[in-house]
């Protein structure tokens, strides 16, 4: 049976939404760190703290909904076998 071609788009919709919660974490961070480096005088520590942190936030979070997508398809599987 072929797949509904909307699911797919709403998929794909998804995915690329996370790609641009990574790319807005980091820039989130470096720009926040960025700041904190200004006000205080130092250099670069919280840019890349802020770096790291960003990247360390986006990639939980698009662990978290990557693996909410595969137990919301197990159970789509789960019910089209039943």
């Amino acid at each position: 049976m072929p797949e509904d071609p909307r699911s797919s788009l709403g998929t794909v919709g998804r995915f690329a939404g996370l790609g641009f919660q990574l790319v807005a974490s980091i820039l989130l961070f470096l720009y926040g760190g960025q700041w904190v480096d200004r006000r205080l005088g130092t250099d670069p520590i919280f840019l890349l703290l802020g770096v790291f942190i960003g990247a360390a936030a986006a990639i939980y979070s698009m662990y978290r909904s990557l693996m909410a997508e595969q137990r919301r398809e197990a159970a789509q599987d789960a019910e089209k076998r039943r």
